[in-house]
């Protein structure tokens, strides 16, 4: 089977998936179910395929052209893969839970439609392989997953929609300005050419005028500060899709684009040259201690996890902005780590919230007899966020502070512990609270039993799974194909060619 080939049955999994179940009678629910996770499965194992493939020497590539100077063009590179790895993975976890968690809801024929579409404009994003690719997945992202934030229809739902549409249109229409910009000057550009440096240095403030625009238009599905206001507001959407925002989609593709940016398109060291990493850093650590603080003063769940979303994530743009091997490292690395985490704590949230109808951190009190389960996933999450050993968030973090003295910038480990004090002061009360406190009287806003053991096995069992998959990504990081090992593929290719 040709490399291109492979490419494109990846992206139609879930390309073609979407108009079906929109096909579907909204009483189909078996076989909505069956070709959600069969297309789910056959995409996981088709990046798994170039997963091995790749590391074989084998070369994955599609070319299309559109126009002069425009072209579709889809790649599977270390980097991408990373990814799409990540999305083909918690596609087939947040599948079954949200199978789960929708049963009794209706119009799941639309949720389960654009859910397909959110997956592949994802994993186009993973897969495009210059700009202009890269521009139409990340459109279709912002068009994917506004039907599935507005989901319950309710005035909340439909105000957070109007507010993610104004932030993220506007942050559209400032990426295509830059993308044409940057075309203008330099011609079509393929990822990991690194051709701007060539240009004459007249052209540097320029181009630094054009890596802001850039970044603005990443920042804002990135949740850097002050472009995060969309994150919170976006929580009265449907647990699942809150775990695809903050673990698999939206967050992940702006970070991921910043990822490009950096290094495939200016090129890591040209950056440093013209004096763009520094004040990512700075953008970085602001986000991270903001977002920590905010998370400390918020008494709902989710809410409180949204704002931990906006500082973990910075994480990864602060790796970025290190210029050394370390640092790339540890950011890459925290891109797998943290959708694990994150994935598995909005799992539990909409545990607590469907079984007992939990909402606040506030009732939680005793949760932990009546849902061990889900209450040792959150905890493995929540440790995992705070970065105790062995937990996958150690790693990141351990990684980040070497990275950080290899670069010559020992100030960020006083950021990395002051966010980490703040991580286990806003994350152990809930833990304190499901292991140690008794259930008030009555226990729960509204305790009901969907299932044999705690809750429905479809809504416990992937929560588990993600929790231990964060576990064991921090005890075997070591190994072949972990995360880290993975990310130090990538590394290699960019710092030792």
């Amino acid at each position: 089977m040709s490399g291109a080939l492979i490419l494109l049955l990846t992206l139609a999994t879930s390309l073609l998936a979407a108009p079906v179940i929109f096909l579907l009678p909204e009483r189909a629910h078996r076989t909505r179910t069956a070709i959600n996770l069969g297309a789910a499965l056959l995409e996981l194992a088709l990046v798994a395929w170039m997963v091995r493939g790749l590391a074989q020497g084998a070369a994955y590539r599609f070319h299309l052209p559109v126009m002069e100077g425009f072209s579709v063009h889809l790649v599977a590179d270390p980097l991408g893969i990373l990814f799409a790895g990540l999305s083909s993975l918690l596609w087939v976890l947040t599948t079954l839970y949200a199978v789960a968690y929708l049963e009794a809801s209706p119009n799941r024929r639309r949720f389960f439609g654009f859910f397909s579409l959110c997956v592949a404009s994802t994993l186009g994003i993973a897969l495009a392989a210059n700009l202009f690719t890269f521009l139409i997945f990340y459109e279709l992202l912002t068009l994917a997953t506004y039907p599935l934030v507005v989901h319950r229809g309710t005035p909340a739902a439909l105000a957070a929609g109007r507010i993610y549409l104004r932030y993220t249109v506007s942050a559209g229409f400032v990426l295509l300005l830059g993308v044409v910009w940057l075309q203008a000057l330099a011609g079509e550009l393929t990822f990991g050419e690194l051709r701007l440096s060539e240009l004459d240095e007249a052209y540097h403030p320029t181009l630094q005028g054009i890596f802001l625009l850039l970044m603005l238009g990443l920042g804002v599905k990135a949740a850097l500060v002050p472009l995060h206001g969309w994150l919170p507001q976006a929580m009265v959407a449907p647990a699942p899709v809150s775990a695809l925002l903050h673990a698999v989609a939206v967050v992940k593709a702006g970070a991921f684009g910043i990822v490009r940016l950096v290094y495939d398109v200016y090129g890591i060291a040209f950056s440093a040259t013209l004096g763009l990493l520094g004040w990512l850093t700075a953008a970085a650590s602001l986000t991270i201690l903001y977002g920590s603080l905010r998370a400390l003063a918020q008494s709902d769940l989710k809410r409180r996890l949204a704002f931990s979303t906006v500082s973990q994530v910075a994480y990864i743009v602060l790796g970025v902005s290190l210029f050394g091997p370390l640092g790339t490292l540890a950011g890459l690395a925290h891109l797998l780590h943290q959708g694990l985490m994150k994935v598995t704590l909005f799992f539990c949230a909409g545990n607590y919230a469907e079984e007992l109808g939990i909402h606040r951190v506030d009732e939680l009190d005793g949760a932990g007899r009546r849902m061990p389960l889900t209450s040792l996933a959150f905890t493995l999450g929540a440790l995992g966020m705070i970065g105790l050993p062995p937990l996958a968030g150690f790693i990141s973090k351990w990684y980040l502070g070497m990275g950080a003295v290899a670069a010559g910038s020992p100030w960020v480990i006083a950021v990395l512990v002051a966010s980490s004090l703040l991580n286990a002061a806003y994350f152990l009360p809930p833990i304190y609270r499901l292991w140690f406190k008794a259930a008030a009287d009555p226990a729960w806003p509204q305790a009901r039993c969907l299932g044999r053991f705690e809750t429905h096995g479809w809504l416990w069992g992937p929560a588990l799974a993600t929790g231990l998959f964060s576990l064991l990504a921090g005890l075997l990081a070591g190994l072949p194909y972990s995360p880290l090992d993975w990310a130090g593929r990538v590394v290699g290719g960019e710092y030792f060619p």
